[in-house]
């Protein structure tokens, strides 16, 4: 499986990259078939983040590592360099430009969007370092 994550180069310019994501069988919960599941990774809060249908957001940055899943509505991010993604029902996308030029946000379309929003911890124990190394 694949997400989408905004992240700031060394120059603080943002950017847009593809990780994938490993799956493996795992009797995760037996005696339910095995599913497969990813590495298990630490966050620190979830919660629930609504955006009223015409909700754009400025120039920004991310207060934090956090991944944005999208339960309903449409959204458009638009990172420095340029390029513009939309982001519909079932996107997942792990904000990770906490430093650099940000990104712009907006809900596009007539409806509201949902999102549950998962915050992680700085560091990446485990993990490579996402501002050094460009897209997965």
């Amino acid at each position: 499986m694949q997400y989408t994550r905004v992240y700031a180069d060394t120059l603080g310019e943002t950017h847009y990259g593809e990780v994938e994501v490993a799956l493996s069988s795992v009797d995760f919960a037996p005696p339910a078939l095995p599913v497969n599941l990813s590495a298990l990774h630490t966050a620190t809060r979830w919660g629930f983040c609504h955006f009223p249908a015409g909700w754009s957001g400025p120039w920004h940055r991310t207060p934090q590592r956090q991944f944005f899943c999208l339960l309903y509505g449409e959204m458009e991010v638009q990172v420095s360099d340029g390029e513009v993604r939309k982001f519909g029902p079932g996107s997942m996308v792990l904000h990770e430009d906490t430093t650099g030029k940000g990104h712009l946000s907006r809900v596009v379309g007539p409806t509201d969007a949902l999102t549950v929003m998962v915050q992680l911890p700085a560091d990446r124990p485990g993990e490579e370092s996402a501002a050094e190394e460009g897209p997965h």
